[in-house]
């Protein structure tokens, strides 16, 4: 369960396993919306105000405040399902 204003766990997989070349134009921009306003919820809400699942999913969506690819897009990428 994700915290209060954040974007769910299975949102998230949801649009990271579906290739980019099979969505729409809007999926497209909505993932990319979600995104920025869960990065930017992640970078306001406090590290010690997380709960784990929180903190556990930021780690794999690279949403810990730091500017590296997430575990998830590096497995994307290893299969050919990435954007790179």
């Amino acid at each position: 369960m994700s915290d209060t204003g954040r974007q769910s766990m299975t949102d998230k997989v949801g649009a990271a396993v579906k290739p980019e070349g099979a969505k729409s134009s809007t999926e497209q921009m909505g993932d990319s919306l979600k995104g920025t306003a869960d990065s930017i919820a992640s970078t306001l809400q406090p590290q010690g105000e997380k709960s784990t699942t929180q903190k556990t999913g930021d780690a794999l969506s690279s949403n810990s405040n730091e500017n590296s690819e997430s575990m998830l897009d590096k497995a994307k990428n290893a299969v050919g399902l990435g954007q790179k």
